[in-house]
């Protein structure tokens, strides 16, 4: 029931934040919903199949030229159309590279993930006439629910309609995930990461369990990607880096895989932490690390695994 108060709370806390926050707080807020929607699919994969990917990049970077290259080329500004296309493509590619990927555990797992992360970086960086090289590609201002508005300034845009529609697709992502992973599905994802040899003997597909978490989680990375790209305005070869696959780990690890809502708390730290600290110091990436390792020596469950033994002294 307590928790059930505190998600509430937040839920309301995140929707009245445009009225009461300051406009620099309510913007970083919106990089914190779409990592939000990409780490609750990640966790899927991380949190209750047991495998850590290092190349979810490749997704987000997917969901983010989708949206840039619909907007720019194709002058398609409908974001319900972008993300759906972005889910599209995500799963389309995720597919082959799942298929193979989720034949191998532990780091082979990991490897493969980051092999294939840089070969989709290499590709965004390279082909310039497609995606633009280093510079990027424009990702132009989309309408929201077949309204176009253009005529409202970004700021007014960003902090208004696009926060709001941001918050919906989170909440609705959401909720399908809470589905998802109390359904038979997640159940026996939780079995195949506890002891796989057993769940073999009990009948259940290791490896299309697996395949299919795969699929799932980069459609969720996907979706984030594309919402990444309206408050950016230019989609770079720097969101498919490897670099980036390591802060959305470390966001999951921050706030604790093993709790549904753990990486969304992570996400949020992770990124009002970041822009304070690099507001102090240059070298914030040192500060990260520092943090890092403590969460994993003193606090290995993250920020809401230090919640646990309060909650099991409740209960007794």
């Amino acid at each position: 029931m307590t928790g059930r108060l505190l998600v509430a709370a937040a839920a309301a806390a995140i929707a009245v934040a445009p009225l009461v926050a300051s406009t620099y707080h309510v913007l970083l807020m919106l990089p914190f919903m779409a990592y939000a929607v990409v780490l609750l699919g990640l966790n899927l994969l991380f949190g209750y199949a047991g495998l850590v990917s290092f190349g979810h990049a490749l997704f987000i970077g997917i969901g983010a030229y989708t949206g840039a290259f619909l907007t720019s080329h194709c002058k398609i500004r409908s974001l319900e159309v972008i993300l759906i296309a972005a889910a599209a493509l995500g799963a389309l590619v995720a597919a082959p590279v799942g298929a193979l990927c989720v034949r191998y555990v532990k780091i082979y797992f990991g490897m493969l993930t980051l092999a294939f992360g840089m070969v989709f970086h290499t590709f965004v960086l390279k082909f310039y006439r497609l995606t633009g090289g280093d510079e990027g590609t424009p990702f132009l201002r989309p309408s929201l629910l077949g309204r176009s508005l253009e005529a409202m300034p970004k700021i007014d845009y960003l902090v208004g309609p696009y926060y709001y529609y941001s918050l919906a697709v989170l909440v609705l992502a959401t909720l399908c995930m809470w589905r998802i992973v109390h359904s038979p599905f997640g159940l026996c994802l939780k079995t195949i990461r506890d002891n796989p040899a057993k769940a073999e003997t009990l009948g259940i597909g290791v490896t299309r369990y697996r395949f299919h978490a795969f699929v799932i989680s980069a459609v969720y990375a996907a979706v984030g990607g594309a919402l990444l790209g309206p408050p950016i305005g230019n989609v770079d070869p720097t969101l498919a880096y490897w670099t980036h696959s390591g802060n959305i780990v470390f966001m999951t690890l921050l706030g604790g895989f093993t709790s549904f809502f753990g990486p969304v708390v992570g996400a949020f730290v992770f990124i009002y932490l970041q822009h304070w600290v690099m507001s102090v110091v240059p070298y914030w990436r040192l500060i990260f690390g520092a943090i890092l390792a403590a969460i994993v020596i003193f606090a290995p469950g993250g920020l809401l695994g230090l919640l646990e033994p309060r909650r099991a002294a409740v209960r007794l």
